[in-house]
């Protein structure tokens, strides 16, 4: 089989190493990055149009999407328009994630719980309504903002800040034109990927996120800084609630408003007091969830991907170890904010039994690796606790160096 990842990160390593563990697949990734073209054919590619043509030129089999900028810009609808496979949600069911007033809306119409909240696209009337509400609150961008795009305002003066940077600086973009103002939710997050066909949706195992910056969830919020798999606060119990009352009913109030899900639908959830309620929903695998639930997957990625975009998801039947799985993010120093690139790579060799290093922002020249984003390398683990896997996920980490180095060091303590 021939198959096309496209995107750079962490979680696109994920994908590639859990797809080449079957011999019999060839992989390319555009553009990849300094430890995917380990296993994969990196392609450069400037425009959709680009991979368009690279994949009927190769007889591409099948085509995965990672990053959600590329789904909220409908390639899978531009490569079906050419007759080619690809996986993921076409341009109007990637709204669920592009665009926070559409999930908002649509769940609200359908009773799907979250947060209560109000919709502005005029900042003085939401300079006007924070003025009356009590706090904390949050103030979330309409659209894509890669992860960073909502704001824990627990005084209004932050949320005053909070709605002039969004909406009159723009430090989002056109992202910024509307904004949610929703209730701050209280109790654990949870993340809860699934596969979907546009009919059957079947969960993955259950994982949970650390999003801020710095220990003790102190700092900015991030694009994730590190993550385990299952959540230790997600019961059995709980699942079933979500699934009915949330992805379930997700995928058909979609279908009601004639849009086919297809590809992985991702739930950000609060398990509040009253019960769980959705923070937000994503069109694409999480990143880093990725990482650890697919060290965590029995079955062939490549199967099931094949039978949700052939709607026959409905004869998977999908299996998960028995284990923990543990990520921690190393970053750039002054990440999310200004930092600096192109520093080498040492230790990476030193990598243990039940340990993979998925490299995020990360570039090969002449051999040697360097850095090349923010998030630069995901450190991940398997085994029998998550205490186990904490020990040699960080016993791993002290063999890495690169200059500015910094990373979390609580991910998955104490649970």
């Amino acid at each position: 089989m021939k198959i096309l990842v496209v995107g750079q990160g962490g979680r696109e390593h994920a994908i590639v190493w859990k797809l080449s563990t079957s011999e019999q697949n060839h992989i390319y990734c555009a553009p990849g990055n300094g430890g995917i073209n380990d296993l994969a054919q990196c392609v450069e590619f400037k425009k959709i149009e680009d991979l368009i043509d690279f994949a009927l030129k190769e007889k591409i089999h099948l085509t995965i999407v990672g990053p959600e900028v590329y789904l909220a810009d409908g390639i899978v609808d531009e490569f079906e328009k050419h007759g080619l496979k690809i996986f993921g949600p076409n341009k109007m069911a990637a709204m669920i994630e592009s665009s926070k007033v559409f999930a908002k809306l649509l769940m609200a119409k359908y009773g799907i719980p979250t947060a209560k909240f109000e919709i502005f696209d005029d900042p003085n009337l939401a300079h006007r309504y924070v003025s009356k509400v009590e706090g904390p609150i949050v103030v979330k961008a309409d659209g894509l903002a890669a992860g960073k795009g909502a704001v824990v305002a627990r005084s209004k003066e932050s949320a005053h800040k909070a709605i002039d940077d969004i909406m009159n600086r723009r430090i989002f973009g056109e992202a910024g034109k509307r904004v949610v103002i929703e209730e701050f939710l209280q109790g654990e997050e949870v993340s809860i990927l699934a596969f979907c066909d546009g009919k059957t949706i079947i969960p993955m195992v259950s994982s949970m996120d650390y999003k801020k910056a710095y220990d003790n969830d102190l700092g900015p919020n991030t694009g994730g800084m590190g993550s385990v798999a299952p959540c230790p606060f997600y019961s059995e119990e709980t699942a079933k609630y979500v699934y009915d009352n949330i992805l379930a009913k997700t995928i058909e109030a979609l279908e009601n408003e004639g849009i086919k899900y297809k590809g992985v639908l991702y739930a950000g959830l609060m398990l509040t007091k009253v019960g769980p309620k959705v923070l937000e929903f994503n069109c694409r695998f999480g990143d880093p969830e990725t990482q650890v639930i697919l060290m965590l997957l029995k079955n062939d990625l490549l199967e099931i991907m094949q039978a949700t975009v052939e709607g026959m998801l409905n004869s998977c039947s999908i299996g998960w170890l028995d284990e923990k799985a543990v990520c921690v993010v190393l970053v750039s120093g002054g990440y999310p904010d200004a930092y600096k690139t192109g520093f080498e790579i040492s230790g990476l060799e030193k990598a243990r039994k039940n340990t993979v290093i998925f490299h995020a922002g990360t570039k090969k020249i002449n051999g040697r690796i360097f850095t090349n984003g923010g998030r630069v390398l995901n450190v991940c683990a398997r085994s029998q606790s998550y205490e186990q896997a904490r020990k040699i996920v960080y016993d791993t980490i002290k063999h890495i160096h690169f200059e500015n180095i910094y990373y979390r060091k609580d991910i998955a303590l104490n649970l």
